[in-house]
């Protein structure tokens, strides 16, 4: 056979194809080929043909040379989920194409920023028509041997009545033959495709003959993935076996995958993946500005002296997106929900209003009021506490406290999901031709009277009922600090913790030292501990690496990256991180662990313990640590 060369049609780093993730493109099921590494983003023509198959997702496309290669350029791995996003297309299927002619361009930053791969595979899909198959690029070369001649195994035994197939298209030969042994339409729950597989949920995965299926005329291979049966097709080719596929059951026309899959979930599942879907978007952001703040926290500790406009500038930086997190919230959840973004982003910015009480200035003074023997209505009306109290609305039968709910992500989740839902209801009946203006309007007025009236004081109430609590088990030794570490990340998910900063301005007021700061690194370090475990378990690179850039922060006092992006979504990672927080917790009691100051944990919060604690503070964060890591390395599954 003839042995062929072919120019990479993408700039980048050659590797062999058995070195990607993707288990059908690296087995060689697809083809022989190369993939690209780091690929610049602009997929070539490697040779004069046509374009046989142009996706519309525009994440693969078929090649036919003049000469009889078929080629199949797949960018990137699972790319299909974009829908086009960073995706351009240069041309269209059915054109005629030169070498060197621009096909596409690509953003390799969209696809990384959604979690996925850009190595992209190339491989020649009518690979046994040829002998050696050498791709190059510049000095880079990979051939890829043609496979030994194998002995014939006889035909394939069929079921007798297969028969009745032969004379159809391959294509509805095919489907009626998939159809018949994954267990007849009554066991497909849905049916749809990718580049080259069909991707199917069954109700019953024992009917299925696996085999058979393998063995049909047409069929390259297939396997289950993401609680999919998958088979694999081959481009172009997949898209009229889906057709006919659908033809015979007409009720799976629309997909509905992520749906079905969704609804074999249990519930504390759902839980999860539903926190998961709204807190994974904007674990980016948290994570950046969670480094810089641990970073400015670690440099003025230690006594480093800046410029007041440029230590403005750091707090922008910094602190805008803890400032504004209930917009982010608020915007993430809405998306969830299926309502409109940009509702979201309005609602939580509400919720942090400029004219309102910032929550953390109400948390610093409560302690101060509290000693005065006042409420907070009375503190309200003196000079001395102004903006540092929540605004009393009187409705007459009740005083309603307005406040401000920065750094809060319960307020903002609940609203997002009332909102989302309270807008679909309101577009059941509202007529299109005012649907623009009445429906965003009756959603933002409603959902901020829920928030304001309701949601609000609940929280501002939680906030009280948390700061008496923690008050007094503070002063019962190491039972305290064993509660105290165990439940403080937990406090931390609902989003009522900046209470803690009125509790350690008492205690350093009045006691001159902060022995809740000690408590609550353990309870920091521990859920870093167990969200590194997750890492380090973890097959996937892609999860891999957005969980460890997750568990950073948590090593520097920022835990919100790593519990909403990891611990909180698998949940038992949480438990055990908890209870690595109270076997430190109750230790640092024991041992009268306390700071001089307060702001910074775990390692900048090292500069705190100067007076001599330092080595008493590095054993309580080890113990913390090694219990939260240990029991997740251990107990936790990865597959679960």
């Amino acid at each position: 056979m003839k042995n062929i060369r072919i120019s990479s049609p993408i700039n980048g780093t050659l590797i062999p194809l058995n070195e990607i993730n993707d288990p059908v493109f690296a087995s060689g099921a697809m083809g022989r080929g190369i993939a690209v590494k780091n690929p610049e983003g602009k997929v070539y023509s490697p040779f004069d043909g046509e374009i046989t198959v142009f996706f519309p997702t525009k994440h693969a496309i078929g090649l036919k040379s003049n000469d009889g290669i078929e080629l199949l350029i797949h960018v990137g791995m699972d790319t299909v989920k974009l829908n086009g996003e960073g995706f351009t297309s240069k041309a269209e299927a059915g054109d005629k194409v030169k070498r060197g002619q621009l096909l596409l361009e690509f953003d390799p930053n969209v696809i990384k920023k959604a979690g996925y791969e850009t190595t992209t595979p190339v491989v020649v899909t009518n690979h046994a028509d040829f002998g050696d198959i050498t791709f190059e690029l510049k000095n880079q070369e990979i051939t890829s041997k043609a496979p030994a001649a194998e002995a014939s195994s006889g035909p394939v035994e069929k079921d007798a009545d297969d028969s009745q197939y032969d004379g159809l298209p391959d294509e509805e030969r095919v489907a009626k033959l998939i159809m018949k042994y994954v267990g007849g339409p009554d066991n497909v729950r849905t049916a749809e495709h990718c580049a080259t597989r069909l991707r199917l949920i069954v109700n019953d995965k024992s009917k299925i003959q696996e085999k058979k299926v393998e063995n049909i005329e047409g069929v390259k291979g297939q396997f289950f993935a993401a609680q999919q049966y998958q088979i694999i097709c081959g481009t172009g080719f997949v898209d009229k076996v889906t057709d006919e596929f659908i033809k015979l059951k007409p009720a799976l026309a629309g997909g509905g995958g992520k749906e079905a899959a969704y609804a074999e979930m249990s519930l504390v599942q759902k839980i999860s993946r539903t926190l998961g879907d709204v807190f994974v978007p904007i674990i980016p952001v948290l994570v950046a500005t969670g480094l810089f703040m641990g970073l400015r926290g670690a440099m003025l500790s230690l006594g480093s002296e800046w410029d007041p406009t440029f230590l403005l500038m750091t707090q922008v930086l910094t602190d805008t997106a803890f400032a504004f997190l209930p917009a982010l919230v608020c915007w993430s959840t809405m998306n969830k929900f299926g309502g409109t973004a940009v509702i979201g982003i309005v609602l939580g910015l509400m919720l942090v209003f400029p004219g309102l009480p910032n929550a953390y200035a109400v948390g610093g003074a409560a302690a101060e009021i509290a000693a005065k023997g006042l409420t907070w209505v009375e503190a309200y009306a003196l000079p001395e506490f102004a903006g540092k109290t929540p605004i009393p609305l009187d409705l007459g039968f009740v005083t309603i406290p307005l406040v401000g709910y920065q750094g809060s992500v319960l307020p903002a989740l609940v609203l997002g999901i009332f909102a989302a839902k309270f807008q679909k209801f309101l577009k059941t009946f509202i007529p299109d031709m005012i649907d623009l203006i009445v429906t965003p309007f009756l959603t933002l007025l409603t959902s901020m009277a829920l928030g304001f009236l309701v949601v609000g004081p609940i929280m501002h109430g939680l906030e009280q009922i948390v700061f008496g609590a923690v008050q007094n088990f503070l002063t019962i030794p190491v039972i305290g600090g064993l509660i105290i570490g165990g439940l403080q990340q937990v406090i931390v998910v609902f989003g009522v913790h900046h209470v803690f900063s009125a509790l350690e301005i008492y205690l350093l007021s009045t006691q001159g030292s902060d022995p809740f700061n000690a408590i609550i690194t353990c309870a920091t370090i521990a859920q870093g501990g167990a969200a590194l475990a997750v890492s380090l378990k973890t097959q996937d690179p892609k999860k891999r690496a957005l969980y460890i850039s997750s568990t950073v922060p948590a090593f520097l006092g920022i835990t919100e990256p790593a519990i909403f992006g990891i611990n909180l979504r698998l949940l038992k990672p949480l438990i055990y991180g908890c209870v690595g927080g109270a076997v430190g917790g109750a230790l640092s009691s024991f041992m009268g662990l306390a700071g001089t100051g307060m702001g910074i944990t775990v390692l900048p919060g090292m500069l705190l313990y100067m007076n001599g604690q330092i080595p008493m503070y590095l054993l309580v964060n080890a113990i913390a640590f090694a219990v939260g890591f240990g029991l997740t390395f251990t107990l936790y599954k990865s597959e679960e």
